[in-house]
């Protein structure tokens, strides 16, 4: 029989770094979920991608096990890296403040693919074109 859904947590941390520490020790402790738990195990599971930030959905049962879903990297956090910039601009249509090339943006697509809406490389490069735009990143 399958378990009862108790609630649906969407959370992030640094891969490999998670710990009881806000921000996610109190939102798992509220749901009932044993953090020193879900802490080894997400860790052992994000040690590749030590340090990205990476975006979780945790499904928590009734009998407050659970199980989590690892989702890539924000697409901003990925520009920020391939544009090798500390923060976007206050006003991205004046004042552009990097560059990222066509295929850094196709492999940012390629990466993402799996949480976007799309099966389309070349609609994923244009979402992905979109928010550089609005962070004030050109594309070469």
């Amino acid at each position: 029989m399958a378990k009862k859904v108790a609630k649906i947590l969407k959370a992030q941390a640094r891969g490999g770094q998670a710990n009881p520490a806000p921000p996610l020790g109190p939102v798992l402790g509220q749901a009932g979920v044993d953090i020193n738990a879900f802490c080894t195990q997400f860790n052992d599971k994000t040690q590749d991608r030590q340090g990205q930030i990476i975006p979780i959905v945790i499904t928590v049962y009734d009998d407050r096990s659970f199980t989590f879903e690892l989702k890539q990297a924000p697409v901003a956090n990925m520009i920020f890296e391939k544009a090798k910039i500390k923060k976007g601009s206050g006003q991205p249509n004046k004042i552009k403040v990097g560059k990222i090339s066509k295929s850094q943006l196709k492999e940012i697509a390629e990466i993402k693919m799996p949480d976007l809406n799309t099966t389309d490389v070349e609609a994923a490069m244009r979402i992905i074109e979109g928010t550089a735009k609005n962070m004030g990143v050109t594309i070469e």
